[in-house]
């Protein structure tokens, strides 16, 4: 029990997510977290993405295999066992501590018909970091965009409790 208490304690407030807008086309997923780290470091710690990201969302089961260029033009790519590897988004704009966009399609998307733009936001919130995540992914997607909202934002507020957890308490 004191673990768990631990735990709580350490990662503080939950990370918030939200499906914002869903349609047969599209959708727009958000995540928002309070970080105990200034901007700079959270904005870091993301680029770091194959310390924290769950293996089990990845094409290889092991996210030390994903990367993070955060350069305009950088990718985040993963490597594959047999040599192979996949790009799963680009940096299309980057205002270092500050603010990402990635454009691409994450996961099963990738074999769909869409696009995406993932916005990362680093705001200064006291001696922490503000982080909103917005995903909007568009195109056609088998069975309707609607269906797949409700998952890739779990599976998206899984990781961004993975980075709150990753970066720590205040110290």
């Amino acid at each position: 029990m004191r673990a768990i208490a631990a735990f709580v304690l350490m990662i503080g407030t939950p990370a918030s997510a939200e499906v914002v807008s869903a349609s047969a086309n599209g959708f727009e997923v958000r995540e928002t977290a309070s970080l105990s780290v200034p901007p700079a470091s959270a904005f870091a710690a993301f680029g770091r993405i194959g310390s924290w990201w769950s293996g089990q969302h990845s094409f290889s089961g092991n996210a030390a295999n994903l990367t993070l260029a955060l350069e305009p033009g950088g990718c985040l790519c993963e490597r594959l066992a047999d040599g192979g590897g996949v790009q799963h988004m680009r940096i299309a704009y980057v205002e270092p501590d500050k603010r990402v966009l990635l454009t691409g399609s994450l996961g099963p998307l990738l074999f769909q018909a869409t696009t995406g733009v993932m916005d990362v936001e680093f705001k200064p919130a006291g001696a922490g970091t503000q982080l909103v995540l917005d995903y909007r992914v568009a195109g056609f997607f088998n069975g309707g965009a609607d269906k797949l909202a409700p998952a890739v934002d779990a599976v998206l507020a899984e990781q961004v409790g993975r980075l709150k957890a990753y970066v720590g308490p205040k110290r």
